[in-house]
């Protein structure tokens, strides 16, 4: 599994498919994007990781790079997107970051 990770609006999906030759229906087939938003719910993010590991490319928004909100809430949404995210990288055999568009391997090779 790939784990594709950055800020939002940052060409996380088009990089995906333009570096894995892929159209929009083979994306939406392979690939799953925006699981920040499923670890909200999770009962355990561990499972949740696991589930996740089994399509070809995770994609997923970094949050809590900027100002800390005051909602409990939102402070634990943001913490367990964090948590999933170490999760998947944990169990990638590639991690991406893309930011602007500019790719940086983190973890393995893209091949």
């Amino acid at each position: 599994m790939m784990f594709v990770t950055g800020p939002a609006f940052s060409g996380k999906r088009t990089w995906v498919r333009e570096t894995m030759g892929w159209d929009a229906e083979e994306l939406a087939h392979r690939a799953v994007w925006d699981v920040q938003e499923l670890a909200i719910d999770a009962d355990d993010l561990a499972i949740l990781a696991d589930e996740l590991a089994c399509r070809d490319v995770v994609i997923a928004c970094e949050l809590g790079a900027g100002v800390v909100p005051m909602d409990a809430d939102q402070r634990a949404q943001r913490e367990a997107a964090g948590r999933l995210a170490c999760l998947l990288a944990e169990r990638a055999d590639c991690v991406v970051r893309i930011c602007c568009g500019l790719s940086q391997v983190l973890k393995g090779s893209i091949s």
